[in-house]
């Protein structure tokens, strides 16, 4: 059987922490998106994205973000979560995750709009040709 995060370039394992469950008896969505942002900044840290912030105070802002819930996790257990670019615009790009449950498979797909932001001028960046370099580099075929 093929790995579902095969074609993600940028996978993140997360164990699943107990204070992550809610009254109901599993995981609350909110901790999917966190386990997203996780993989997201990995995957900044690889294109250069997180050392823009760093050194020029230009870094990323979520425009749009989204997960399709399909099965509920509970701890004990293990996620791995695939980052990956679909979409790269002038000022934007559009990420898309997978998680995949030890135990269950996939339990859920998200994806995200992220703007390079100017937070000195407080305007939209354009992508730098550095960083697109960078994710077409990472998202190649391995």
């Amino acid at each position: 059987m093929q790995d579902p995060l095969a074609d993600y370039p940028v996978v993140t394992t997360i164990p699943v922490a107990w204070g992550e469950q809610d009254a109901f008896g599993h995981v609350n969505n909110i901790y999917y998106f966190r386990w997203c942002e996780s993989a997201r900044i990995e995957y900044g840290e690889r294109i250069g994205l997180l050392g823009m912030h760093r050194d020029r105070n230009i870094g990323p802002v979520i425009a749009q973000i989204g997960c399709n819930f399909r099965q509920p996790v509970v701890h004990p257990d293990t996620v791995r979560v695939g980052a990956r670019v679909s979409r790269l615009g002038r000022t934007s790009l559009t990420m898309e995750h997978l998680i995949v449950s030890e135990k269950l498979g996939v339990v859920a797909d998200a994806s995200s709009v992220l703007v390079l932001y100017d937070y000195g001028s407080s305007q939209p960046y354009e992508i730098p040709e550095a960083m697109r370099r960078a994710v077409n580099q990472l998202q190649k075929p391995a």
